[in-house]
């Protein structure tokens, strides 16, 4: 089976002057292609460190880690950048849609970085809105839409390049009960599909939706396992 995330032996550690906080302690961690990983743990445990890492937005650790067979470490910052664009589907807690841009413009903004001809990313921009069910929300700003809404237009664009991996971190964290499994039957639908999706939450009920969970406490890994189903 193809490791589309590989960790060794990965250690971090802020220095704040007067102390050092090891946020993450020798992690060794491997993740498939086509699995459906929760990481879970309470504030401060190490999961929004390693998400930060897992996602290439922080390459300061030492150990190694390897994105699709990519040494992180070994990036440039253009690199990176063409590396979350391409390899790296994001959807985020507080949405991060641009207020001023409807849907369907927002959707095309990594197709636009990766250099898709107009025509054509308009057309897969409003395909990937009808497959999230917001077919005809296409030309509406965010404002305009519920909470869940804006989440599957979230999910739409982290779609957009066909990333390699998507990564989600608290996706249900501003959401209702019934848009927050709404928002999981997205990701369950998507990996079922063969897409590789990592959840980051710290509630048990959106964990149980994924096939696998691994647990962090105080920087380290305390448990991962496979849910029966």
């Amino acid at each position: 089976m193809k490791e589309i995330i590989k960790i060794e032996h990965l250690h971090k550690t802020y220095d704040t002057g007067a102390i050092q906080v090891h946020a993450l302690k020798d992690i060794n961690l491997c993740i498939y292609e086509g699995e459906y990983v929760a990481i879970m743990g309470q504030s401060g445990s190490g999961k929004s460190t390693l998400m930060n890492i897992l996602g290439c937005m922080d390459r300061q650790f030492d150990g190694t880690y390897e994105l699709d067979g990519i040494s992180i470490a070994k990036q440039r910052e253009n690199q990176l950048s063409a590396i979350r664009n391409q390899k790296i589907g994001f959807v985020f807690q507080a949405f991060q849609l641009i207020p001023r841009m409807s849907a369907v413009k927002n959707v095309e903004i990594p197709m636009i970085y990766a250099g898709m001809k107009a025509d054509k990313r308009r057309k897969k921009a409003i395909a990937l809105l009808e497959r999230v069910g917001l077919g005809e929300r296409v030309y509406h700003l965010p404002n305009e839409l519920s909470g869940g809404q804006k989440q599957r237009v979230a999910i739409a664009r982290a779609l957009a390049n066909d990333p390699t991996i998507i990564l989600a971190d608290e996706p249900t964290g501003n959401l209702d009960t019934k848009a927050s499994y709404e928002t999981m039957e997205f990701f369950t639908n998507l990996n079922k599909e063969g897409a590789t999706v990592v959840v980051v939450t710290h509630e048990e009920e959106i964990a149980a939706y994924t096939n696998r969970i691994i647990r962090f406490q105080d920087g380290q890994i305390i448990s991962d396992t496979k849910v029966v189903k």
